[in-house]
């Protein structure tokens, strides 16, 4: 079904701190003393994207696709999920305008690694990286994030209808 109204989604996610040498966000491994643990690649970013995606056409959750019981996707990296959403953008006549991801961690520093995660972002939703925006926040020593015991993230999202025909 295609609508002709712009459409917003809001997604979440975090993961827990577990063994390893790196976490994985919006596609980007970042060096750290920790990795998050996951089913798939933990990467709790593009999970929040993917619900924001799915909020937005009214289609569930991420759980309803891709279930942590279904072993098909035991260390998937999370770009398979985000690019699967994005055919359901297209599939039901719509667009990206613009997406925001916000990462509350303490740790690691986001910053040096915004650059690169925007772009990955833009090549799984086949956008420009002018419409996708990374933060990064800290809690200031507050909540689990604060303790650093892992990471949290929203995710909001605009979709468009992707022709400017509008339907009767």
């Amino acid at each position: 079904m295609t609508y002709s109204v712009a459409r917003i989604g809001h997604g979440y996610d975090a993961h827990r701190f577990s063994n390893g040498e790196y976490v994985v966000l919006c596609g980007v491994k970042i060096p750290y003393s920790n990795g998050l643990a996951g089913y798939s690649d933990a990467d709790c970013a593009w999970h929040a994207l993917t619900d924001a995606v799915l909020g937005a056409l009214a289609l569930g959750d991420i759980g309803d696709y891709f279930p942590s019981t279904d072993e098909k996707w035991k260390n998937e990296p999370s770009s398979t999920f985000l690019n699967q959403t994005n055919k359901m953008i297209i599939k039901h006549g719509y667009k990206i305008s613009n997406c925001d991801i916000t990462i509350i961690c303490q740790e690691p520093k986001i910053k040096p690694y915004r650059m690169q995660m925007r772009q990955e972002t833009a090549k799984v939703l086949e956008s420009d990286p002018k419409c996708v925006s990374i933060k990064a926040t800290t809690t200031d020593g507050l909540g689990f994030t604060g303790r650093e015991e892992g990471i949290a993230v929203h995710a909001i999202v605009l979709l468009v209808p992707s022709s400017t025909t509008s339907e009767s």
